[in-house]
């Protein structure tokens, strides 16, 4: 990977403006931010129920400088995809279609429209912000939650007992001409990444992981410092996957080891010794897994 192929100025425009009502330190509204600073004004977003259903504005007002459609919580794939094939009709073809769901529109609830979507190629540009809960309704376990966290569905005598879904092998499994993950702790690499995807025709799918102090138990102003941390550890890498098979890693890890991560966060307090020495197991297992797919192709080298 070249110095500078991942280090874009960043964009002028700025398409989400003051007043929404993101709470401080969320990571949900630094990534639509930088996305939409890479797509530009020509972007429609599809927004089902989730965190910027709210930061987005209540109705008739909006934060976002660009065309938003609201539609109900499992149907962001079907309502994008319908928007897409309204453009097309009208011949508006370079018009950016973005469907932009937290996790549970993506792994839960939102998972059935979503594959319908990417199974017929739509071309349209779906992302999860993850922050790893349903944070808009109280901090509900969701499928995206990782094990032994603490939620209020979760709490800390039963917590999540289930691993993290793996979303991007999912949509890799459906051979859409991109899918990749990114945080808003590499901005570089999302900024990116959006404009890597824009280029693309087919359906596209970016995974961001996304902080939520509230959920997180984390102060707002550490919330960029401990989503680093997630791919330093090798708890949430970085990587591309090119026509559902073609696996590269962006990101290079530091070896931070997985307790400080853990440690950083309230929602892991409850966690004995045993249960972050088998947390580290797990990781250091998938990124195997990971640097085999990617045949050993462990920094776009």
């Amino acid at each position: 990977m070249s110095s500078d192929s991942r280090q874009p100025r960043l964009p002028a425009p700025e398409l989400l403006i003051s007043g929404h009502s993101a709470c401080q330190g969320c990571g949900a509204s630094v990534a639509m931010r930088l996305a939409l600073k890479a797509l530009g004004e020509q972007t429609i977003v599809v927004l089902p129920a989730c965190c910027w259903s709210i930061i987005a504005g209540a109705f008739p007002y909006t934060s976002l400088r660009v065309p938003v459609i609201h539609s109900a919580f499992e149907a962001a794939g079907a309502v994008a995809s319908g928007v897409r094939a309204a453009l097309d009709i009208t011949g508006q073809k370079n018009v950016q279609v973005l469907g932009w769901s937290g996790d549970g529109g993506t792994f839960d609830i939102g998972l059935q429209s979503l594959s319908g979507a990417v199974e017929r190629n739509e071309n349209v540009l779906f992302v999860c912000y993850d922050n790893e809960g349903y944070m808009n309704t109280g901090i509900q376990r969701s499928s995206a939650t990782p094990q032994y966290a603490w939620t209020t569905t979760t709490p800390e005598k039963y917590p999540k007992e289930t691993p993290k879904k793996n979303m991007a092998d999912i949509m890799a499994a459906h051979k859409i001409p991109y899918a990749a993950t990114t945080s808003v702790a590499f901005p570089d690499d999302l900024i990116f990444k959006f404009k890597k995807a824009a280029r693309i025709q087919g359906s596209r799918f970016i995974h961001i992981l996304s902080p939520c102090p509230p959920g997180w138990r984390i102060p707002s102003d550490q919330s960029i410092k401990v989503t680093r941390m997630a791919t330093q550890c090798n708890v949430f890498p970085i990587y591309e996957i090119e026509a559902g098979d073609n696996y590269y890693i962006n990101i290079e890890p530091e070896g931070v080891p997985v307790r400080d991560y853990l440690k950083a966060q309230g929602r892991f307090s409850h966690l004995s010794a045993e249960a972050i020495e088998q947390i580290q197991r797990r990781v250091d297992f998938e990124w195997e897994r990971l640097l085999h797919k990617a045949m050993m192709k462990r920094f776009g080298e």
